[in-house]
């Protein structure tokens, strides 16, 4: 048995050890990695995928805290993926695991794992999917994904999580602006967090002003609560809404939104798999640095440069 296999065997049985491995294997993008995750593919897509995003400040950490004794309460077991910005000094997550759920971490039905962005775009870092393909296949209930909080960038959440929770907490600054039009898009529920500061119910209400802009005829409209992430309070109504849009994802769109996904995946890794493959070739060949050098000299623009090499790979392939 080789280690990925044995690694892969632990994930299932959902040791700790293993799991924790497993994300290690992936963020390194070594090549155990790819042959990690199609071993343990057939075991996932049971878990329920939450995301959370939201301005920093807004109290996500806080929140999802008390989300995950509340689901915990109700016997589920939980696993969750922190995003935190990188460290510009040894490349892994600034803010470590997050202080606030400490007394978490002894709990078995619990795993969590803070991840650095390692200066991917989107709020998530790139092994994030793959990570919550890992806590799937251990056997968690609900997985909660909290994105870096950069702000309007975290739309790539959506292509992770099934259910998306955008947080918002009053005196941030403008309430709408604080809250960006592509954030405001990918929002299955909001959560006005830190609910008992002035102006949260004009926070509720700059919401659904901007709700109310979108003309288009949706059969889910997001719920807008307020929650108060230090108390707790709200928290098993946001789940009750979580479980709510559960629900309505399996009964309305079911089918057609498991093939969205699984095309968006799809897609990704060919993308992933033809720019690597043609960018190696290129360099090999000592092209590479050669098209860099052309392009800086205005000799050749950046698309016209990747016409030209598109081109030429696929001519050979013929």
């Amino acid at each position: 048995m080789t280690n990925a296999e044995e690694i892969a065997h632990g994930v299932l049985a959902g040791d700790r050890r293993s799991i924790a491995k497993a994300i290690t294997i992936i963020e390194n993008n070594t090549v155990e990695a790819k042959k990690l995750i199609a071993s343990i593919y057939p075991q996932t897509g049971k878990a329920h995928i939450i995301g959370l995003t939201g301005p920093s400040g807004s109290g996500k950490s806080t929140l999802i805290e008390k989300i995950v004794r509340e689901y915990r309460r109700k016997g589920k077991t939980v696993g969750v993926i922190a995003v935190d910005p990188t460290s510009p000094f040894t490349g892994g997550a600034f803010l470590g695991d997050r202080i606030r759920m400490q007394e978490l971490s002894t709990d078995e039905g619990v795993f969590i794992r803070s991840m650095a962005t390692r200066h991917y775009p989107g709020g998530i870092a790139k092994a994030t999917k793959d990570a919550v393909k890992i806590l799937d296949a251990a056997g968690k209930d609900v997985i909660i994904v909290e994105t870096v909080g950069a702000g309007q960038s975290e739309v790539e959440i959506i292509k992770v999580s099934q259910t998306t929770v955008v947080i918002h907490a009053p005196g941030l600054g403008d309430e709408i602006q604080a809250i960006k039009a592509g954030i405001m898009e990918i929002a299955d529920i909001f959560a006005v967090n830190k609910a008992d500061r002035e102006n949260a119910d004009k926070a509720v209400m700059d919401i659904q002003a901007i709700l109310q802009l979108n003309n288009k005829e949706a059969a889910w409209k997001p719920p807008i609560l307020k929650t108060m992430a230090l108390s707790g309070e709200g928290v098993p109504k946001l789940i009750e809404k979580i479980e709510e849009h559960k629900r309505f994802l399996e009964k309305e769109l079911g089918q057609k939104r498991i093939l969205g996904k699984a095309e968006t995946e799809l897609i990704e890794a060919i993308k992933e798999k033809v720019t690597s493959s043609i960018i190696d070739e290129l360099k090999r060949g000592g092209k590479y640095n050669e098209l860099l050098k052309k392009i800086i000299d205005r000799e050749i623009d950046p698309n016209t440069a990747a016409d030209k090499v598109v081109r030429e790979k696929f001519k050979k392939a013929e």
